[in-house]
């Protein structure tokens, strides 16, 4: 005898009449119109769409693999430091870094791309010290542009452990997700850049603090898989996270990872190691004075993963961080040529942009001696040279636009220094 629950409805698809025990036998009905699809037929739709999307990723892996050899022809790492020698000063052992592990990340997924499953090539990721200012972020900042690559910047200390209020590691991977137009398989060959990263150092290493840890060893820990690549997963922006929220997946394997920092006192821990080796190798019985202690840029170079796990890093994250690299303090002379000699250095800025207003542009020397002075005062390295210029540009920039006549302006030592008026002289056509 037939089931009274049961009814008999014909596939639209396969024209099979399907007999329903339970929606999941008929997933696909229109009462109204009679429509329906049977599971067999949802399977087999299913099946086709999962083989056409195998064959399109197949493709954009080809695709990518001679895009690769593109990137690899036009950056090799003597071609990245001259452009880099264009824009950044001085940290040419930086440059030369920062280089070959980009030119070697790029070799490592030509590798992979022709090589299926093989991952004999570890990831190099790269940690970076050097004091505030001293073009980190700039030199990043213009690798990405050469590269035409997905670049995002997060900073390090608004991350916070699970539990504690700030933002979840996987903002990184999200930001890099934005900053490639929402391409997951561009977001997937991009370059993540952690900044401040020596604020999350555990309060038990040498960056010891009397103040509450927000979960630092935890973010630690949290990073750990990002860096050595992992499918991350995050909602959009905007979206709260909850467990019926759509989400985005990223993998992070073939992402390079660039973490840096001031390491504020890391010199300290280089010196103590050092001085300690050369006692015990009979050479530490004679005392330095103050004035012959070793400089930082002296020291920062010969900085070495045990250092790094003093000041708080943990051994694993060091362990995916391979590649050290080190920049320099900016001196005087360095400044000054930040501010005349890049492409965009700051006083070509200002030049351009006064031309537009009929007005030439002229700052003395002893006047950018006097920039490059207060900028070392202040100890923010070459961040805040333009802040200083524009200090002193203000009135003149808001009074110009008034007349069209060509003029010609000239900043003295006195402008920067005692905030005098420029010199202003008519000038011809």
């Amino acid at each position: 005898m037939p089931n009274p629950n049961t009814t008999q409805h014909q596939c639209s698809l396969c024209k099979k009449v399907i007999t329903v025990h339970s929606q999941y036998d008929m997933p696909i009905f229109d009462p109204n119109t009679g429509f329906s699809i049977c599971k067999n037929c949802i399977k087999q739709i299913n099946r086709i769409l999962e083989e056409h999307d195998a064959a399109n990723a197949s493709e954009e892996k080809k695709d990518f693999a001679i895009q690769l050899d593109d990137i690899l022809s036009k950056n090799k790492p003597h071609i990245i430091k001259e452009y880099l020698d264009e824009y950044i000063i001085n940290q040419d052992r930086a440059k030369k870094i920062l280089a070959v592990a980009v030119y070697n990340h790029y070799k490592r997924m030509k590798y992979g791309a022709e090589h299926e499953g093989n991952t004999d090539i570890e990831k190099s990721n790269v940690i970076m010290l050097g004091p505030s200012g001293c073009g980190k972020t700039a030199l990043l900042s213009h690798l990405s542009k050469l590269l035409d690559v997905p670049f995002a910047v997060t900073d390090t200390s608004s991350l916070t452990e699970a539990g504690f209020v700030g933002a979840d590691v996987e903002v990184a991977v999200r930001n890099l997700y934005y900053a490639a137009d929402k391409d997951i398989a561009k977001a997937e060959h991009g370059i993540i850049y952690l900044d401040e990263f020596d604020k999350i150092a555990r309060k038990s290493g040498a960056n010891n603090s009397i103040t509450a840890d927000p979960g630092h060893e935890g973010v630690q820990q949290a990073l750990l898989k990002m860096l050595e690549g992992s499918v991350v997963e995050f909602t959009a922006r905007g979206q709260r996270k909850h467990p019926e929220a759509p989400t985005i997946k990223v993998d992070t394997k073939n992402v390079l990872f660039i973490v840096g920092g001031a390491f504020v006192g890391i010199d300290k821990e280089i010196s103590k190691r050092l001085k300690k080796a050369d006692a015990n190798i009979g050479f530490g019985a004679e005392v330095q004075g103050e004035d012959e202690k070793p400089k930082y840029d002296e020291l920062i170079h010969k900085v070495r993963p045990e250092d790094l796990m003093e000041y708080g890093i943990i051994p694993e994250i060091i362990g995916r961080l391979p590649i050290i690299c080190t920049l320099e303090t900016l001196d005087e002379d360095a400044l000054l040529r930040i501010l005349t000699e890049p492409k965009n250095a700051p006083v070509k800025q200002y030049e351009k942009l006064l031309s537009m207003d009929n007005v030439k542009l002229e700052f003395q020397e002893d006047a950018l001696r006097a920039v490059a002075k207060k900028a070392i005062e202040r100890k923010t390295g070459a961040r805040s040279l333009k802040g200083i210029i524009e200090d002193t540009m203000l009135d003149v920039m808001f009074d110009i636009p008034k007349s069209n006549e060509p003029r010609k302006i000239i900043i003295t030592k006195e402008c920067i220094e005692d905030g005098a008026k420029p010199t202003i002289e008519p000038m011809e056509d």
